[in-house]
């Protein structure tokens, strides 16, 4: 049974190196549950195709700004985004600049593959082009786009597990790269869960390290790769900033899982399908929340046909709904944009309206802070 979960791969220089598939059932196998159940639920929620874009660019914003953070790019998350909004590149741009437009190229291909009724393969020319494109035009001394190294890497720190050395001469790294896509297109890991073989790509590249800069921005791409081809929506390219997130523990678990002498892989799997599942529940959340102000606003409507709130009071929750923040009496007349209904309202009135609102459980007061919010359970 041990020899069916490990393949033990006869490099030249660096000895025998493991691809591992080796994990414990026990650890994983309510994770794997509960990140299915959570993607079917998401799957039967209704959305809107604009709702659907906003959600896909919000996920390639975090996403790239993740991953690039990860590798020390300086750029902030509102530097990015505003790069991102540009329609094309800038002239005479910094390196840091050029790495986002190339991460920027591979997350538009990625967001053009659709799930596949079957696992897909994914081979070198893949892995290369992924690497080619997102470091094209990006000064590094020793790298070349979509070309193996030749020369020695170090990976990780003494506060995150220690320094590994992965293997250090072309030929070793040509004769893993081989052994790894055959692996990965094998009938045993093609028959695992896509988040656990997407997270074994992802795991082994980095094991590996084939290319000379780039690889973790290349492992993290092609895990969503994988994921996205089977079938899971939106959260592949999210993890990245759950990577980010929790930089320190993401390097710990690597260094920990490619010291683990029993060639186990479950630390890494295992905070791989955690940053799965909280990806699932923020989609969820996005769409439970749009769901339920379109529900919410639909009944403040019939509320008001049925004449139980005034217009004033109806076009009032509808502006909460839009803000969907928390407030004080006083500054209503002077915020915007309540100021439109309230500049030239009395005090008495807009108390009277407070209380209707909240007699009828639209709005709360937390009595700690003195402050009013929508409630947005009130249909349960």
């Amino acid at each position: 049974m041990e020899n069916s979960l490990i393949k033990k791969v006869e490099t030249f220089k660096a000895g025998h190196v493991a691809l591992s598939r080796k994990y414990s059932e026990e650890r994983l196998g309510c994770l794997l549950i509960e990140a299915r159940i959570l993607f079917s639920t998401i799957v039967d929620l209704p959305i809107l195709p604009a709702l659907s874009s906003q959600i896909q660019e919000e996920v390639i914003i975090k996403s790239i700004f993740g991953t690039a953070a990860i590798e020390g790019n300086p750029l902030s998350e509102e530097k990015v985004s505003e790069l991102l909004s540009r329609p094309g590149k800038l002239d005479h741009i910094k390196k840091a600049e050029m790495e986002i437009f190339n991460l920027r190229e591979a997350y538009n291909i990625l967001g053009k593959i659709s799930p596949q009724p079957r696992p897909i393969s994914i081979g070198e020319d893949e892995i290369k082009t992924i690497h080619r494109i997102i470091t094209n035009n990006v000064e590094s001394e020793k790298n070349i786009p979509g070309g193996y190294r030749n020369h020695l890497v170090q990976v990780g720190d003494a506060e995150h597990g220690g320094v590994y050395t992965p293997p250090k001469i072309q030929k070793d790294i040509e004769t893993l790269m081989k052994a790894l896509v055959s692996w990965l297109n094998g009938p045993d890991i093609l028959a695992l869960d896509p988040a656990i073989r997407a997270a074994l790509a992802h795991f082994h590249l980095g094991q590996i390290h084939p290319f000379g800069d780039g690889n973790g921005r290349t492992a993290r791409l092609v895990e969503a790769y994988l994921m996205q081809a089977g079938g899971i929506k939106y959260v592949p390219p999210l993890l990245s900033n759950y990577y980010y997130r929790n930089m320190d523990e993401y390097y710990r678990v690597f260094s920990q899982s490619i010291r683990n002498k029993e060639n186990d892989r479950t630390d890494f799997l295992e905070f791989v399908l955690n940053g799965l599942i909280e990806g699932l529940k923020e989609i969820k959340n996005k769409i439970t929340y749009f769901i339920r102000r379109l529900t919410l606003k639909d009944y403040y409507g019939f509320i008001r046909d049925k004449k139980e709130i005034t217009q004033r009071q109806y076009d009032f929750l509808l502006l909460l709904l839009d803000t969907g923040k928390p407030f004080k009496p006083a500054e209503v007349p002077r915020t915007t944009p309540y100021t439109i209904l309230y500049r030239k309202i009395s005090d008495r009135t807009l108390k009277r309206d407070l209380k209707k609102l909240t007699e009828k459980n639209f709005i709360r007061l937390d009595e700690k802070n003195g402050t009013f919010y929508l409630d947005f359970h009130l249909l349960g």
